[in-house]
């Protein structure tokens, strides 16, 4: 038109001008075609002006796939060299480059952002926490009471209650205890090579030296009684100093096995990543704990166990002795009730080797049975003593004293006594009671539950 330059590029082509038009729904026509931008030379184009689909206000992408985010690979899609899609990488693994994910090392774990690993951190059983906090409340609680009676025991050593109990396998039994309490302070301390071979020490030390102690006295009751239906020879070996070797000798039984696990396999510690490998990789903790498997940790109570057990069966053999010469009874009680005990915690650590509260279960239920055990036995078999020396002075004494062959005797009609009258000799129970102690200077009965006196050495029954 008039005014209007024209020019040509090199080509000799006038430059092109063009309009865009988009095809639009209006509300008076229905739909047209609208003009909302021109070409020339450059592009000029009225984003307000564009409608898009479902009435959006931003320009979608005009490309196949779009970027994938952080801790994402890029999937081909097969027939679409130029398309892929976004998978994440899952599990423990982590963006290695674009195309691929990489599994991170068995102690590590993908970062918050999947772009690189980092360590597992590594846990133990803490003081604080409420797994700990009971099994040390009963422990201390124990040792207090356990210290308690040993101390009452060695002030009034020489009494007759004290006596009656057999001082010396007393002592042992409650140095036994004692260690039933101090292994959950072991079990829950940080875990090193030194506190690794304490636990293996004192894990099954303390009842295998409770339950030596208990079988040594229930087997001489039981020797003594099943001899006196024979004969009024005191059996061998019930001397303090026969009962001290034969109990150093159970235990030491103990102390050789600790040796052989000791030199087959050396206290460690480790790292146990497998046993709270969550699926989550940011709950996934490392469990710092000495090198005993639970198989290792039964092995070690084992023999405590077959002792336990075995002085479990002489307390039966001996429940029908005349309770005024012996304290079966407790003692039976005792075991019986530590069976229970066992007997539940079995199930419950076995049953729990896939939890992933593995480590607070086991370490929890392991020391609350030691702590049971213990509590159990210094409970009825002490705290009555201690009760009358303290409360009851006057019926701790000395009184009237039989003979032994009155002991054995009083053993033996025990059985008989249950019997018809018609069927005892004359009808009645005879006993052969020595009236007058002198008359035989050798060998007294003092008349007290627990307790044999001899005029040359005493011997407890228990």
């Amino acid at each position: 038109s008039a005014g209007t330059s024209v020019v040509f590029n090199k080509n000799g082509d006038a430059p092109g001008r063009y309009d865009l038009f988009q095809f639009q729904v209006t509300n008076s026509s229905g739909s047209e075609y609208k003009v909302v931008g021109q070409w020339a030379d450059t592009l000029q184009l009225r984003l307000e002006e564009l409608q898009w689909p479902d009435g959006e206000q931003e320009v979608p992408n005009s490309v196949c796939s779009l970027p994938c985010k952080t801790g994402e690979r890029k999937k081909k899609v097969k027939g679409m060299p130029c398309c892929w899609i976004c998978e994440l990488c899952d599990g423990y693994q982590y963006q290695y480059d674009e195309t691929s994910c990489r599994l991170c090392a068995y102690y590590m774990r993908p970062n918050s952002n999947r772009t690189a690993c980092q360590p597992i951190p590594i846990i133990k059983l803490e003081w604080h926490s409420p797994w700990a906090i009971i099994p040390v409340f009963l422990a201390m609680l124990g040792i207090i009471a356990t210290i308690f009676v040993m101390a009452t025991f060695v002030r009034y050593n020489d009494t007759p209650i004290v006596r009656a109990s057999g001082r010396e396998l007393s002592y042992v039994l409650l140095t036994g205890i004692f260690l039933c309490y101090i292994i959950t302070f072991l079990m829950i301390a940080k875990p090193d090579v030194a506190v690794c071979a304490f636990r293996r020490i004192f894990l099954g030390l303390g009842m295998c030296i409770s339950y030596a102690a208990l079988l040594t006295k229930t087997n001489r009751i039981y020797r003594i009684f099943e001899q006196g239906k024979q004969t009024v020879t005191a059996p061998r070996f019930i001397s303090p100093t026969s009962q001290i070797a034969i109990t150093s000798s159970l235990i030491s039984v103990q102390l050789l096995g600790v040796l052989v696990w000791f030199a087959v396999d050396p206290p460690n510690t480790i790292v146990d990543y497998d046993e709270q490998k969550t699926i989550n990789p940011m709950l996934a903790r490392g469990v710092l704990k000495c090198d005993i498997t639970d198989l290792q940790i039964i092995c070690s109570l084992g023999y405590s166990i077959l002792l336990m057990v075995t002085c479990t069966i002489y307390a039966i053999k001996t429940r029908d002795v005349p309770e005024d010469f012996n304290e079966a009874k407790p003692i039976g009680f005792t075991m019986y009730t530590t069976c229970i005990v066992w007997l539940a915690f079995i199930p419950i650590f076995f049953g729990t080797a896939q939890s992933a509260e593995k480590l607070y279960i086991q370490t929890t239920t392991l020391t609350v049975s030691m702590n049971l055990s213990a509590s159990v036995a210094l409970g009825m078999l002490y705290m009555p003593k201690v009760y009358i020396i303290i409360f009851h002075p006057e019926l701790n004494v000395q009184k009237r004293k039989r003979s032994f062959k009155a002991v054995v005797t009083a053993a033996t009609m025990s059985s008989r006594l249950s019997q018809k009258p018609s069927e005892r000799p004359n009808g009645e129970a005879k006993t052969e009671l020595c009236e007058n102690p002198a008359a035989d200077p050798m060998i007294y009965l003092r008349s007290s539950p627990y307790f044999l006196f001899f005029t040359r050495k005493s011997i407890p029954l228990i």
